[in-house]
């Protein structure tokens, strides 16, 4: 067979590359089974974590935002309450015909 050489500009292989395979950090040495576990969870954890607490401000925002003007209505009747109990008690003490509790 003839060699024959390639067109002017097709890339050509010069030199073997090997995969080095994964490293610890681009240390060159490669990890464990239980290394690559343990940086995983270790990287699973900060982002669960920080996920969790945007979850949880969140959640804790609506139900504030639900609560609001429930308890607004509930603070309203016990005050509405309050001021007439004791609007009745003040007009029964300065009316000397109603009898005393």
């Amino acid at each position: 067979m003839a060699s024959r050489n390639p067109p002017r500009f097709v890339p050509t292989l010069t030199e073997v590359v090997r995969s080095p395979g994964p490293t610890a950090g681009g240390m060159g040495s490669a990890l464990s089974e239980d290394q690559l576990v343990h940086r995983i969870m270790q990287r699973v954890e900060l982002s669960l974590e920080r996920r969790l607490r945007e979850a949880i401000a969140t959640t804790v925002l609506q139900q504030t935002q639900m609560l609001g003007p429930l308890l607004r209505e509930e603070i309203e009747l016990v005050v509405r309450e309050s001021v007439e109990q004791a609007l009745a008690d003040e007009l029964s003490a300065s009316d000397p015909d109603q009898p005393r509790p």
